[in-house]
């Protein structure tokens, strides 16, 4: 781990994002000029979400499904892992003070472990896959370089096994699903394994923190 904090220091990434291509109906579109959109999944999303939420220059994040269709767009049917959803989040930033690049830092090394397949700790399934939609090919290539430079390096153990796939349709998740870190900090799951993220990320990101 130590390693890993020392290298994913060192590792520069010097693209920068787009605005969001698809207009869907059911994806949430940035409500400022100038917002860009970012779609990533990492197991379940209450950890992603909040660790997002923390994240200067971030202005919203959603808790949703990506990478199926509407019909199965929810969480019962979801948790299946036969629907081709993802738990995901959709993050709208102000490129001003936060680039893709910096969000790709923080998904590879706080959010998530991309090197399990089909799984997050406890949870398994397809639909705890670790993904990047992306919205442009700026977005897609930066993903790509982002991860063979994390390749070269060594910083994992084991293979990266993040999908980067185009973005599609985001759907919004249950309303008891969005923003369930706060307002369950005490719960066991989120006790042992989403608060420490928050811990990581204010360790390893301070610039990027916020309370």
């Amino acid at each position: 781990m130590h390693r890993f904090r020392r290298l994913i220091g060192h590792l520069v990434l010097v693209w920068t994002a787009g605005l969001l291509a698809g207009n869907g109906a059911q994806a949430q579109i940035p409500a400022t000029k100038g917002d860009q959109i970012a779609v990533f999944a990492g197991g379940c999303f209450w950890g992603v979400d909040a660790v997002f939420k923390h994240v200067r220059g971030v202005k919203t994040v959603v808790s949703g499904y990506s990478g199926g269709g509407a019909t199965t767009a929810a969480y019962e049917v979801v948790s299946t892992g036969t629907t081709g959803h993802a738990e995901s989040v959709q993050i709208t930033y102000d490129p001003s003070q936060l680039t893709y690049a910096d969000l790709l830092r923080v998904f590879f090394s706080v959010a998530h472990d991309p090197t399990q397949l089909n799984r997050q700790g406890p949870d398994v399934g397809s639909q705890y896959r670790s993904a990047i939609f992306y919205t442009n090919v700026v977005q897609k290539e930066a993903a790509q370089a982002y991860i063979d430079q994390l390749t070269k390096a060594r910083v994992f153990s084991g293979p990266i096994v993040t999908q980067v796939a185009p973005f599609e349709h985001f759907y919004t998740a249950e309303a008891y699903h969005q923003n369930y870190l706060a307002r369950h900090p005490d719960q066991p799951y989120i006790v042992f394994n989403d608060l420490p993220k928050l811990k990581r990320l204010q360790e390893q990101f301070p610039a990027l923190y916020k309370q």
